[in-house]
């Protein structure tokens, strides 16, 4: 049987990388460049809406027409924006965007959840998974904008509250058996 053992001199230098990337410096903390509104605009409903529009079923007066992924610009274009709706719960959570420390950052979280579900779904070329995905998605949506837009439907709906109408991150959060409103 051959030796498996390393060099002696072969040690320290493996330690080279990753000495080297241990500066002792706090990494750099992101900074925002949208608001929650401009996010939720220009990032996630475009991506929900790619991601809902890509499996589904439409009743005419010719019938129940299905509409499916069929090519891989199909599920590529899918899965990217699976990955986009993963990806907004975490930037949701980002220090200048979360609204509190409780149900927000659950919220996120669910929003993060959901998209992986979204890619698993596509990963798996399952278009019912797909469709199953996307209402997983609408419920993370919709229990989110019950909390902290309950007048807005969707983030490009011209009456949904701008940042000065958002609620303070520092107030109290409501307790959960009121509905959010305080009744």
């Amino acid at each position: 049987m051959k030796n498996s053992r390393l060099p002696p001199f072969t040690l320290p230098l493996l330690a080279l990388p990753v000495a080297a990337g241990c500066t002792g410096e706090a990494p750099e903390r992101p900074v925002p460049v949208a608001d929650m509104q401009e996010l939720m605009v220009s990032v996630m409903e475009p991506a929900a809406e790619a991601y809902w529009d890509g499996v589904g079923e439409v009743l005419t007066e010719e019938g129940v027409h299905q509409f499916r992924p069929l090519t891989e610009e199909d599920w590529t274009s899918l899965r990217n924006a699976a990955f986009v709706l993963a990806e907004s719960g975490n930037l949701m959570m980002m220090d200048g965007r979360a609204r509190d420390r409780g149900d927000w950052m659950a919220h996120s979280r669910t929003m993060v959840e959901a998209g992986r579900l979204a890619l698993d779904a596509v990963d798996r070329r399952n278009p019912d998974a797909v469709f199953d995905a996307g209402a997983e998605v609408y419920y993370a949506c919709r229990d989110c904008h019950a909390r902290y837009a309950a007048e807005t439907l969707r983030p490009s709906d011209p009456r949904a509250p701008g940042p000065e109408e958002a609620p303070d991150p520092g107030a109290p959060e409501a307790d959960a058996t009121d509905g959010g409103d305080g009744r």
